[in-house]
């Protein structure tokens, strides 16, 4: 949003650059494929997302310590800070990981960017790279024309490297040449006024370049080629990792509550870490000098101490804040709230989790449970039946007899603040999320949760039909309609409990194998019905209009029971394709089924 209002001043800028200056020219190009490198890291990284991740990600964040591990690592793997905390708000939208995981993610990100510093001061400054840079280009094009993925994946990070490797080179060879023309480092400030316009100033270039890697790198390149003092840089350093926050509160406007609550936490950590640095610059420097002689770094080599410097301070941050990221969950869980319509706003589905095709999937998963609970709600309601009832061990044929009074609901009501507006959010994240999905499996799995969302819906309209004669007479003086519609009541209440027990043992526990026994007694306490009803209509308990109105309500009874089915055999089935495609094959269809009871009845 920020780049849109600045962009034509940007354009201005550059041009004016260019014109007067052939070296800004260099730089600003090296600039711009250092940049491009990293979108293609990116690309190449997301190739390989999916399952795997999903599960790695989980494994790896259910302890603080783990998560932050899994912070340094990622980032030293890919370098980019950025495409980490995106994956994690994307993952925290969709569900997957709690907020306190998320955050030691992010804590740990921050200090695996510092092995960026190393890299190009260590290597990037000290070897000719750009003849790497070549190679590396032409084998990840060559990859990339490849159909497979996997291929393509390797290709963009290949290509990618090597475009950093060559916008590495430029900068440095654009900020030696530099010095033929104009020195920058006469424009140095010292003391505090230096430091925190210097600050201001590496913050501004991080929210323009969108990446405090790329600013760290160009802090290194103009260091090394002594365009700024070592002092400046320092403090560029530390405004580059306040920056780098902005672009991360920016990117969290669209996600989920949580993924506001990790911006925030972003921005606090970088705070505090950036107050420490300045308060304590004096003993920091002390401690660089000590750490830099004790490693065998020369004293004049001034990239590779700010590298020090850099990881020093982010790890001072990391050690302060690590301890009460449990307490900093409960403050982000106070100050960012949700606000009080959520409850039929989607929770987990936003642009955040539409990025990663793996948490696309998920988090349409975790919004329709929020889906079929506000379903559950409404049509335990709508049978007079308390949920803790359903979901406790009563007896539900005496819950039923029990029934004093009809409890009020307003169904069209419900059904519009509750119902209606999260299911039309569903599809349509669906159908974006389906335009951008390279993978078949993974489309294949938004066109059944989509199917699931419609059964949740369908229910909930037949409930919407049936409910008006419950509410008639469930309380009925006549016992023979009582009981019939009681029997309607448990009908329904029963697949509840089952589709409850079954959420409650995990998506692994043969979901689909339990759901067959479900459908089963489905189908047979609707012939029993059928047949009480028979019953009473020769004996004339009951006439022919009553009959015939109870045949219809027996009719929207089924039609609730087998979409709540339906839905909880795509909605809690087993999440790996083998398993899932195992428990499919052993599974009944509606032909099986019929011939189980004719069986039962011969």
């Amino acid at each position: 949003m920020l780049n849109k209002i600045f962009l034509p001043g940007i354009f201005v800028v550059l041009a004016y650059g260019f014109w007067i200056s052939p070296e800004f020219k260099m730089i600003a190009a090296g600039l711009a494929i250092f940049l491009f490198g990293m979108i293609a890291l990116e690309q190449g990284f997301k190739a390989f997302t999916g399952s795997t991740l999903e599960i790695l990600l989980g494994q790896a964040t259910d302890r603080v310590w783990k998560s932050i591990s899994f912070g340094i690592a990622s980032t030293t793997l890919v370098q980019s800070s950025s495409l980490v905390s995106l994956i994690t708000i994307s993952f925290l939208s969709a569900g997957l990981i709690d907020l306190a995981a998320g955050i030691g993610v992010i804590f740990g990100s921050n200090l695996g960017t510092t092995t960026g510093a190393w890299l190009v001061a260590g290597l990037g400054l000290k070897v000719k790279i750009s003849a790497y840079a070549m190679p590396l280009l032409v084998f990840g094009v060559l990859l990339i024309l490849q159909k497979s993925r996997v291929l393509r994946g390797i290709g963009y990070g290949l290509t990618g490297l090597g475009l950093l490797f060559l916008g590495i080179h430029y900068m440095k060879e654009g900020f030696e040449a530099f010095k033929e023309t104009l020195n920058l480092a006469e424009y140095a400030v010292s003391g505090y006024a230096g430091i925190f316009l210097f600050m201001l100033i590496g913050a501004a270039a991080t929210l323009v370049l969108q990446s405090s890697h790329a600013t760290l790198v160009l802090i290194i390149t103009a260091l090394a080629a002594h365009q700024i003092t070592y002092e400046n840089a320092l403090a560029l350093a530390i405004g580059a990792n306040i920056g780098t926050t902005v672009t991360a509160m920016l990117g969290a406007i669209s996600a989920s509550v949580d993924g506001k609550r990790l911006a925030v936490a972003h921005l606090i950590f970088n705070v505090i870490t950036a107050l420490v640095a300045v308060a304590f610059l004096q003993p920091l420097l002390w401690c660089v000098e000590e750490i830099s002689a004790g490693i065998g770094i020369a004293d004049h080599d001034y990239t590779l101490k700010l590298a020090v410097f850099h990881t020093l301070f982010n790890l001072i941050g990391l050690v302060i804040m690590a301890p009460f990221i449990k307490r900093l969950v409960g403050l982000l869980q106070r100050l960012v709230i949700i606000p009080a319509a959520s409850l039929d706003q989607p929770r987990y589905i936003n642009k955040a989790s539409i990025e990663i095709p793996a948490t696309a999937v998920e988090s349409v998963r975790n919004e329709l449970v929020h889906l079929y609970e506000n379903a559950y709600r409404l049509i335990s309601h709508g049978l007079s039946l308390h949920r803790g009832t359903i979901a406790s061990e009563r007896d539900l044929a005496e819950a039923a007899a029990s029934t004093r009074r009809v409890m009020p609901l307003d169904i069209d009501d419900y059904y519009e603040h509750y119902i209606k507006g999260l299911h039309s959010a569903i599809i349509e994240f669906i159908s974006k999320a389906q335009a951008q999905q390279s993978s078949e499996h993974l489309s294949n799995e938004l066109y059944a949760l989509r199917q699931a969302s419609l059964n949740i819906v369908e229910a909930v309209k037949a409930m919407k039909h049936l409910h008006k004669n419950l509410s008639r007479y469930v309380l009925s003086r006549d016992p023979y309609v009582r009981q019939l519609y009681n029997d309607i009541r448990v009908e329904i209440a029963t697949v509840l409990r089952e589709i409850e027990l079954i959420k409650g043992q995990g998506p692994d526990a043969g979901t689909i194998l339990s759901l067959d026994a479900v459908r089963l007694g489905l189908d047979d306490a609707s012939r029993k019905l059928d047949a009480t009803l028979d019953e009473y209509i020769r004996s004339k308990h009951i006439t022919a209009q009553m009959a015939t109105s109870i045949m219809n309500d027996s009719g929207y009874a089924y039609n609730i029971a087998r979409n709540l089915v339906d839905m909880a055999q795509t909605l809690l089935a087993a999440r790996e394709a083998d398993l899932k495609d195992a428990e499919q094959k052993l599974a009944l269809n509606d032909a099986d089924i019929e011939d189980v009871l004719r069986e039962d009845r011969g």
